[in-house]
């Protein structure tokens, strides 16, 4: 009999936790949530003030009945579940099941599966935080109502299949919105105006742009057709190109920060093309566990549901050590660096960082499948990098003179590489940073002419969302949280709403479908703005601003109720529109119908007569214009 019961969610952590804690430990695992609202049902009772009505899930009665009698051969119970809000929940879950005081001191949570983190973990156990499984409740009861109220007349109005979703919804609609945008833009002519330039001496040719006048006020001039761009030509074609000031400067670039969920899924796309939801599927494995030779089972990452920029203190000096070790003193900074968290980000958890700095990824790359390698060697070169000196960059910019017109000529390299040694952080417009070299320019100096390179150019059309601009446009707009974006796009993706070409998300028709009818009936829903502040509301139950956190629900209700209500009436009363065609089976006319794969002509006399056809013959996926 073991004296100490510790439940955790995942069965890959057992083994680690298991072998830090020795024998007189039992390691469980509930396998995620074991209680939750029922699936079929609403489950919620909004007459008694939207009290859930949970029950155990029923592909978890083995691991229930498990779980009760490890609990009564035990004297202490330890819920060790995630360390964060779903994690609190499911202990709380847990706890009521195996009948666990409210007041005992059972939980327990640890940032990373070290053996140092697992036993400090067990000698400080706390009670249930009730303000995370409040603010559990809050979120998960909101996203059933909306889900479980308006998906019936989406089914109903489009066919079925659809459902709408809090974040989802929203997230469809950015997607939406960007197309439309890209379908309605209307491109937009300019010029540039280069000078292909030498010193008189000879040497490389090098650059300068055209910038605009050579007045005390240096005022830019924006070349808008090829008229204005031949009179400017014509005014300095015989003229000569003076440089009239060199300006000389060094710059420091500072490294990006260590990872959290967010930038984690935007850097894993850009660089290795993973989607949000192998990122999180693989980071869960390293946070785990994975074996190696020397060690046996390892827990490789600090937990990655995260959106604070904290660093421990020892990790941060155990980096600053490594660096000085394999790159030199210079490349550790004199005073450590610290990354400030965005206003609204929860400081729970560090920052992803790896847990063991004695193991660099070449040092472990053959005991780590591929992907789980890919993974860590970026999780490790960011983490490693952020706590480096900043790159040093010599910079100079020659204004040069050709009569009234200025143009200008821009250079750096690098002085001192600092963390990009390292690492280099991606982009999503897909362009390496470039480093422009010009020779060394004197004031006064005249320059020879090689040619003048004028281009006509056109304005080009936002670029589509990729799953990592998509994931940075939904932190930085406030909608939804770092741990469900994975989801999220995923959710939109596999309902084919959103559709991929190569990395870019465009929607299909039946997403824009579905779309315009939430924008015209549920606008709240679908509101950026609305959501936005949704969200900072369940947080604000989170931190302990908002202690009655039903009262949300309260408030939020009345308006779905009458948006709902609404839609029943226009929605599903509304007829289906006629059409002069008649059914080929019976003779009455055809209808126009909605499905999950969009619209098709039916029988008006359905569900008797079950004739349908295409709406048109040639019906495809429509072609979604605009530069990629």
């Amino acid at each position: 009999m073991s004296k100490n019961l510790v439940i955790v969610e995942s069965p890959g952590k057992i083994k680690s936790i298991a072998k830090y804690l020795g024998r007189s430990y039992k390691v469980e695992a509930s396998g995620g949530h074991v209680r939750d609202l029922p699936e079929k049902t609403l489950g919620v009772s909004i007459d008694n003030d939207f009290e859930p009505k949970y029950v155990s899930k029923s592909e978890k009665k083995a691991i229930i009945t498990n779980l009760k009698k490890e609990a009564q051969n035990s004297e202490n119970i330890y819920l060790a579940t995630d360390p964060d809000r779903e994690g609190e929940a499911i202990s709380w879950h847990i706890a009521n099941i195996l009948k666990i005081s409210e007041s005992e001191k059972c939980r327990i949570t640890f940032n990373e599966i070290t053996e140092s983190a697992v036993k400090d973990a067990i000698l400080s156990p706390r009670e249930i935080d009730a303000m995370l499984v409040n603010a559990q409740q809050a979120r998960r009861i909101l996203d059933r109502i909306i889900g479980y109220k308006i998906s019936p007349l989406l089914n109903k109005k489009l066919g079925k299949g659809q459902s709408a979703g809090r974040v989802q919804s929203v997230t469809l609609r950015l997607v939406c919105d960007r197309e439309e945008e890209i379908n309605g833009f209307k491109p937009q002519e300019y010029w540039t105006l280069d000078a292909m330039l030498q010193k008189i001496t000879g040497g490389e040719e090098f650059t300068a742009k055209f910038y605009g006048s050579t007045d005390a006020r240096n005022k830019k001039i924006d070349l808008k057709n090829k008229e204005q761009v031949d009179s400017i030509l014509e005014e300095i074609k015989n003229l000569t190109l003076t440089v009239s000031k060199v300006s000389k400067k060094e710059k420091k670039k500072g490294a990006s920060p260590p990872f959290i969920t967010s930038t984690l899924q935007q850097e894993a796309s850009r660089k290795l093309g993973f989607t949000a939801k192998r990122t999180m599927s693989i980071a869960q494995k390293l946070y785990e566990g994975v074996d190696i030779e020397e060690r046996g089972t390892v827990g490789l990452i600090t937990y990655m549901r995260t959106d604070s920029l904290r660093v421990s203190e020892g990790a941060r000096e155990e980096a600053r050590s490594y660096i000085k070790e394999k790159y030199g003193e210079a490349y550790v900074p004199a005073k450590p660096n610290y990354y400030k968290n965005r206003a609204a980000s929860q400081d729970a958890h560090e920052a992803i960082r790896p847990s063991y700095i004695d193991l660099p990824p070449e040092k472990i790359k053959s005991e780590l499948k591929r992907e789980n390698y890919l993974l860590y060697e970026l999780i490790w070169n960011r983490f490693i990098a952020s706590q480096m000196s900043a790159a040093v960059y010599d910079t100079v910019q020659a204004d040069i003179a050709a009569g009234k017109y200025l143009f200008k000529a821009n250079g750096s390299k690098i002085k001192f590489r600092g963390f990009i040694a390292v690492y280099v952080e991606g982009r999503d417009d897909q362009q390496e940073e470039k480093q422009m070299q010009i020779p060394e320019l004197n004031e006064g100096e005249d320059l020879k002419l090689v040619k003048f390179d004028p281009r006509q150019c056109f304005t080009k059309p936002p670029l589509r969302y990729t799953e990592a601009s998509l994931v940075k446009e939904l932190e930085e707009k406030g909608i939804g949280r770092p741990s469900t974006y994975a989801s999220t796009i995923s959710t939109i993706l596999d309902r084919e709403y959103v559709k991929k070409d190569g990395k870019q998300l465009f929607p299909s028709e039946q997403g824009v479908i579905v779309t315009d009818l939430m924008k015209k009936y549920f606008g709240n829903i679908v509101d950026i703005k609305f959501t936005a502040e949704m969200e900072s509301k369940l947080d604000e139950i989170e931190n302990g601003q908002q202690k009655e956190w039903k009262q949300i629900l309260r408030d939020f209700y009345p308006s779905l109720e009458k948006d709902l209500k609404r839609g029943n009436e226009e929605i599903i009363k509304a007829p289906p529109q006629e059409t002069d065609e008649k059914c080929e089976k019976c003779g009455k006319p055809l209808v126009i119908r909605k499905s999950r794969n969009g619209e098709f002509l039916g029988c008006s006399g359905f569900p008797e007569c079950r004739f349908t056809k295409p709406l048109k013959e040639d019906i495809k996926e429509p072609v979604i214009t605009g530069v990629l």
